[in-house]
């Protein structure tokens, strides 16, 4: 009952909780709780830009892109390493939308994801010039080769569940 009436004062903004005892089972629910109420539903949860290495990649493995809303990155990331498959996954920060949400956007076009892929020092881990983009911006293609000279621009599977079937037939 204890923890009930504590979920109670949190979501009731209480400032000061004090507790019987500081078990597992009842502070970390609590904790969970302050964490959701307290987050922005206005700003959309968000991955740090980068280049994320998945499953020990080396200098063959692929590149591929995504945004940086962090449902898209965890389900991506999540069927790279699932696949068994070394991969590198540049994330391109986007504000936190997903990747279609991004490119409508104006967020996630040719002209902002090639300058920033040739920036991120990827060139120094890979040997080949290869970028998989996401399906759904496979208009983008075309553009990333300007943007990008010298590269191959392979466009990728729409859904990341199919990502593991295309990562297996993939060749450097």
């Amino acid at each position: 009952m204890e923890p009930l009436i504590a979920a109670m004062f949190i979501a009731k903004y209480g400032g000061v909780i004090v507790l019987s005892d500081f078990t597992g089972e009842s502070l970390f629910p609590l904790l969970v709780a302050r964490l959701n109420i307290y987050t922005d539903p206005q700003r959309p949860l968000a991955t740090k830009q980068g280049i994320y290495e998945i499953n020990n990649p080396g200098e063959n493995a692929p590149l591929m892109v995504t945004s940086n809303f962090s449902l898209t990155y965890f389900i991506v990331s999540g069927e790279i390493e699932n696949s068994k498959m070394p991969g590198y996954l540049f994330v391109k920060d986007t504000e936190g939308l997903s990747v279609v949400t991004a490119w409508a956007a104006g967020k996630f076009t040719a002209d902002i994801i090639g300058p920033a892929i040739l920036k991120s020092g990827i060139t120094d881990k890979i040997k080949h010039r290869k970028l998989i983009i996401p399906g759904y911006i496979a208009s983008e293609a075309a553009a990333l080769r300007e943007e990008m000279p010298g590269w191959e621009i392979q466009v990728g599977p729409k859904e990341a569940a199919d990502l593991p079937a295309f990562l297996r037939s993939w060749k450097p």
